[in-house]
This record gives structure tokens, C-alpha cells and sequence, in this order.
């Protein structure tokens, strides 16, 4: 396989094949192969984006050791971070919603714990929407929801979710990954649109597996898919399997750019960095509350960036910020209900 026909067949809008993404992973994260995958990357970001990236503001309704036992969060029971439990107010959510929007974030997501009563995040959500403009971006990132259930959250406002069949589920965690595609199904169905990414990524993930995961999001035409590294925490028995570098998480995440459909705007990355955002990532988050990667309650006291922190990011990276809607949720190709989810 020659490196530079690659690069011409991407440059050609061709599709990747599995063999040619494990080529394109396998290369030194430091490698000159690897930047010139972040420079494709990142030429094929700007073009699918107009040169816009977005900073999309996430903050947690809820604190609670989880029984779905993911190996890599610190909302897992086993994981023993937090024994400690709350439910933020409606007021709290609508005075974090309207801070993001105030500040200029594309989107603002409300997430909570697997356990987070259903019905309590509709009323949150209706609430929420009430008070943000019109045109603001409200995504769910939550729980595996039936049919009946995605339909509910598009009638509450929201646009979209975030949900991802995670490296090793069903694995490293206690969640049926069947169950995870049956609802992103359900969320297609239901009219709201999609967007994932390849996480969480650490050492012991191969290339093959990483190849794998890859080609599944991009089956979804997701809004976005990137990747994400899993992050450390102290005392866990996951942190002994230590962590990838940001480098090399930029390589993951400028690859799976160049496996997507043209159509899917976004290239994510967490937890932002200028290597990624100068490697095509155009989505990056800030974060207020509860976090699965921190062993902090308030995140934005410890891992958590601001608006203005992931804005400084961007500048850093020579990348313009869009200012006004999130056009990855907007202006997202649709979701294929039909598409294969096997990964």
C-alpha cells in the first residue's frame, strides 16, 4: 500500500477501506505520514465546515454511582469516586443553559447519569427550552431510550443526542452493546439527529478494533464522529492500562475525519487540545458539573474548560468560530435509519 496514493484517492473524495484506515493508524503518532493525515484532516474540516468550528457546552443534571459499572467513568459504582448523590434544579439547568448561550456556545447538551428518571429530563428539557432563544441547539446526552422515549425528547426540544457504542462494551462495562445500537436506531427514527465518536481510546486498543469502530460511525452519517482518549482515574483499576497521548488521539481523530462521508460536518475531540483542533477537530466541549473523567464534583474547578479557554484553543489553532447555531445539528445530512449498525 503507497502512502501517497492514499492521499490522492482522499483528495478524490473516495471511500477508505477498513485495510487502508489500519495502514493510516498504524503510522508513529509522530510520524511525517501521521501529520500529513492531520493536514487532510484538517483540509477536508474546513471545507465540510465553511472554516467554522464550534464549541458545544455541556453540563450534568445529576451525580450518582451507576450500575452500568463503565470500567473508564468515575460515575461507576465499582470505580468507588463517588458515593455522594443530586439532582440538579430546573432553575440550575435553565441559569447553566442560558450562561452557554450567553457566552457563545453553538450547543448546549444536558447529560445525566443512566439512572436519571426519564420523565424528570423532559420536564428539565421543556423547562430549559423554554427559556433559550428559538434557534439554540439543545442536545441529550443520556441513557439507551426506546423508540417511544427518542420521539418524547424531540417533542421537549431537543435537536439531537450524543451516543456512542463504546471500544469493548458489554466488556468494560455492563451495557448490552445491542442495546446501544437499537437506540441510536430509535434516536434516527425519531427524527433527532446523531452524533458519536470513537472512545474511549486507550493503549491496549488496536488498530484493528480502532478500524472497526471507525467504520460504524461513519455507517450512521453521523453529525459528527472523532475520537476521544480514556482519561485516567486515580485509584481505578482501568488507570494501571495508563493512557494514550493527545498526539495520538489527534492521529485517531483526523483518521476517522478522513473515513466519514463528506457529508457529516463534525470532527470532534475530547478533551481539547490545540494538536487536535489544528488536526481538523471542529467541535470541541466546555463542561460545568459532574464529569465521568474527573474524580472532581464541580469539573470546571479541575478538567473542565470554559467557553472562552476552548475559544483561546481555536485562536491558537488558527481556526474561525461560528458564531451563532450549531450548523453540524442544522445542517446534518439526515440520519439513515437503513444504515448497517454492526459495527
Amino acid at each position: 500500500m503507497i502512502f501517497q496514493d492514499l492521499i490522492k484517492k482522499l483528495q478524490a473524495a473516495e471511500t477508505l477501506t477498513r485495510d487502508e484506515i489500519v495502514f493510516l493508524l498504524s503510522f508513529p503518532a509522530a510520524s511525517e505520514e501521521s501529520f500529513r493525515v492531520m493536514a487532510e484532516a484538517r483540509r477536508i474540516s474546513e471545507e465540510v465546515s465553511e472554516g467554522k468550528a464550534e464549541i458545544h457546552g455541556q453540563f450534568a443534571l445529576d451525580l450518582s454511582p451507576c450500575a452500568c459499572n463503565c470500567t473508564w467513568c468515575s460515575f461507576a459504582e465499582v470505580n468507588k469516586v463517588f458515593d455522594s448523590k443530586w439532582r440538579m434544579a430546573p432553575d440550575a439547568a435553565v441559569h447553566h443553559a442560558l450562561e452557554f448561550e450567553r457566552r457563545g456556545a453553538n450547543a448546549v447538551l444536558l447529560m445525566t447519569t443512566a439512572g436519571y428518571p426519564f420523565g424528570m429530563l423532559l420536564e428539565v428539557a421543556r423547562e430549559v427550552r423554554g427559556h433559550l432563544k428559538p434557534e439554540t441547539v439543545l442536545i441529550a446526552n443520556t441513557g439507551d431510550k426506546t423508540l417511544a422515549q427518542a420521539r418524547q425528547l424531540k417533542d421537549a426540544g431537543f435537536h439531537g443526542v450524543y451516543h456512542a457504542l463504546r471500544l469493548r462494551e458489554g466488556i468494560d462495562n455492563q451495557i448490552r452493546p445491542e442495546l446501544r445500537l437499537a437506540s441510536i436506531r430509535h434516536c434516527q427514527e425519531a427524527g433527532l439527529t446523531v452524533g458519536t465518536c470513537v472512545e474511549p481510546v486507550g493503549p491496549e486498543h488496536g488498530n484493528d478494533e480502532l478500524a472497526d469502530l471507525i467504520l460504524f460511525t461513519a455507517s450512521l452519517h453521523p453529525a459528527f464522529s472523532g475520537a476521544a482518549r480514556r482519561i485516567s482515574i486515580p485509584g481505578t483499576g482501568i488507570a494501571k492500562r495508563g493512557m494514550i497521548s493527545e498526539l495520538r488521539m489527534a492521529q485517531c481523530a483526523a483518521v476517522t475525519r478522513l473515513a466519514m462521508p463528506r457529508g457529516t460536518r463534525g470532527n470532534c475531540i475530547h478533551e481539547p487540545c490545540v494538536i487536535g483542533a489544528a488536526s481538523g477537530a471542529n467541535i470541541l466541549w466546555a463542561e460545568i458539573g459532574a464529569n465521568p473523567r474527573d474524580n472532581h464534583e464541580k469539573t470546571e474547578e479541575n478538567r473542565g474548560m470554559t467557553v472562552e479557554t476552548i475559544r483561546s484553543i481555536y485562536q491558537e489553532a488558527d481556526w474561525q468560530v461560528l458564531d451563532g447555531p450549531s450548523a453540524h445539528y442544522t445542517k446534518a445530512p439526515g440520519s439513515q435509519p437503513g444504515a448497517d449498525l454492526h459495527p
